[in-house]
């Protein structure tokens, strides 16, 4: 039998006209505080977008906080069980939209989006030979894992999406569209986007790749790697048979590895894969440039180990 994990992480949004997005958003930030949440929420007049961690009671009590306005009464939590907290701080800010995509023309979700898949649905369309598959997240996202035979996007965040769709998905206009993104409100107004320029067949899948890899049925299949998550855990399993891989590599030598690690120069921060051996080596550092940096957080703590070793000797 398996035995529950103490805590979970939830992972949420919707679309939904909120007047008082900086009221709410202050409001909302100290239930969170006074319950014990911990993650990053974003309210902005045209909804709610977040993820939290807490214990089986902390999350209950946020949900039922959360669906007791009726605005949210209908809000679908993606749950996730985790042994410890995903998030060190709680962060809930008002911004002006919820993903940051800039349109010239915006998009309203509730009135245009693309047609949305379940698991099943999303994983047999596929499969189909009339079918281009666009993975909606960036770049990083998509090295560290994506679904077989996806397209990935050379874009940094969402508001380059437009541009890169107009240059280099025209050719695809006849073929169905399938989107994809880690929990799904990407792909809300991606497809609206799609739609706009001119694709007829927009289909996203509901609910994201999280949803997907929960779906006892389809169990991940055909996904490659690891979905990347925007918490402590940095990824999470999606495909659970025997097909699953690990497709990334180490940056520095070139074996298989899916470990995600910041640059420790803190001006660059730049993310890639690296092995723990490697790590070692380089010093967790993207280029040489950055291991010579002064401010080279690897370099610092074992220097500070160093010392901690050196005064616990003496």
């Amino acid at each position: 039998m398996q035995v529950q994990k103490p805590y979970r992480i939830l992972l949420f949004y919707k679309y939904t006209p909120v007047d008082n997005y900086e009221e709410y958003a202050a409001e909302h930030l100290q239930f969170c505080k006074e319950n014990g949440l911990l993650g990053r929420i974003i309210v902005a007049p045209e909804g709610i977008n977040g993820t939290v961690s807490g214990t089986i009671e902390q999350t209950d009590a946020y949900m039922e906080y959360v669906r007791k306005d009726p605005r949210f009464a209908d809000m679908w939590f993606k749950i996730d069980e985790a042994d410890e907290h995903a998030f060190k701080k709680i962060f809930v800010r008002p911004k002006s939209e919820l993903v940051t995509w800039r349109l010239e023309n915006d998009v309203d979700p509730n009135q245009k989006t693309g047609e949305y898949l379940n698991p099943k649905e999303f994983y047999e369309m596929m499969q189909q030979d009339d079918v281009v598959i666009l993975d909606g997240r960036n770049f990083y996202e998509y090295d560290l894992g994506h679904f077989r035979g996806a397209i990935r996007p050379e874009v940094d965040s969402s508001r380059e999406f437009p541009e890169w769709i107009r240059e280099n998905m025209s050719q695809f206009k006849d073929k169905k569209v399938l989107t994809y993104c880690t929990g799904g409100i990407r792909c809300e107004k991606l497809t609206g986007v799609l739609l706009d320029q001119g694709f007829e067949n927009v289909y996203q899948l509901h609910g994201g790749i999280v949803t997907y890899g929960k779906d006892p049925e389809v169990q991940g299949r055909l996904w490659d790697g690891k979905c990347y998550v925007f918490d402590e855990r940095i990824s999470v399993p999606i495909n659970h048979t025997e097909e699953d891989v690990v497709i990334g590599r180490c940056h520095y030598c070139g074996k298989v590895e899916d470990r995600y690690v910041n640059c420790a120069n803190p001006f660059c921060n730049k993310q890639h894969f690296c092995c723990p051996e490697c790590e070692q080596t380089y010093k967790r550092s993207c280029s040489d440039e950055c291991r010579e940096h002064p401010r080279n957080r690897f370099v610092e703590a074992e220097e500070k180990a160093k010392l901690q070793a050196s005064a616990s000797n003496a």
